[in-house]
Formats: C-alpha cells, structure tokens, sequence
C-alpha cells in the first residue's frame, strides 16, 4: 500500500513564526499574469538552462548564499541543500543527477531532442523577502541567463 505524505508546508510556517513572535503571516508570492509563454522555435532548437535553490558545495556556496553561475561540464558532485527543506525522511540529494538534470539533458542535446544545454547553471538563493527576489536575484538570473542565450529554463526548487 503506498502512503501518502502530506507536507502542509503553508500552514507549518505560520505556526513557526507565530511561536517566534510574529504577529503578521508571511505573504505569499502570487503573480495575476502568469509570466511564461510558449517558445518561439521547436524545443529541438532550443538552448536550456537551469535555475536551483541548491548552491555549490564550496566554502563559498556554504557561507555565501547569494546568486552563483556553475559551468558544466563537468557536472558537480555534490551540492550544498542541507539548509534547504524537502520531505528528508523520503527523498535524498545525494546524487545531484536526481535533482538536477543535468546528465538528462546532455543525453537529449546528443540525441537532438534539446538544441543544447546551456554553459552554466545558475543557483539562487531562498530569499523569505520578496522584494530581494523581485529586485536583485530575478533581474540578476535574467540577465545571466540571456549572457547564456537561454530559450527555455527548468525551475528547480528544493
């Protein structure tokens, strides 16, 4: 029988802060237009990139979580996520390949179902401040990824 795990992720942290003291819920994200569009060329034409929540597994990346742009290959063997939350006691990061396609979408760039990869990826920090995100690391992703000539990135959040 499989069971089911139910992370009521939302309502968990309106507890957490109401038990550190804050008195106002955290705001959630929302967007009325939906800022995706469909790609201009075939996805066998494209360039894709990646974005992640998971940092490099550096002194740096460590102690400096703030925006940072990996080239691949190689493909790294690890990545720091221990600060990050995911349901820990069903899934692992372990293996960065089961998070992080990277291998996957080399395969397809071979076998032509992807144009190409993108030189790098690109790691962003959690930010619990909106207007950090909307000000600084969006601008700053969009920009690296057209350094990157991306047609179509993958969001990958831990």
């Amino acid at each position: 029988m499989n069971e089911v795990y139910d992370v009521p992720y939302m309502q968990r942290t309106r507890d957490y802060y109401r038990a550190q003291g804050y008195t106002n819920d955290y705001q959630w994200a929302q967007n009325s237009a939906t800022p995706f569009c469909m790609p201009a060329k075939p996805l066998s034409e494209c360039r894709v990139g990646i974005v992640t929540t998971a940092m490099p597994d550096t002194d740096l990346g460590r102690n400096n979580r703030k925006i940072h742009s990996t080239l691949v290959p190689p493909i790294p063997e690890s990545m720091y996520t221990e600060e990050l939350s995911w349901h820990k006691t069903v899934t692992h990061t372990d293996d960065v390949n089961s998070f992080i396609p990277l291998e996957q979408l080399m395969v397809l760039e071979d076998e032509g179902g992807i144009g190409s990869l993108a030189p790098r990826f690109h790691s962003v920090p959690t930010e619990y401040s909106q207007r950090t995100t909307l000000k600084y690391d969006a601008p700053e992703i969009l920009a690296r990824l057209r350094e990157d000539e991306v047609d179509i990135t993958i969001l990958v959040p831990l």
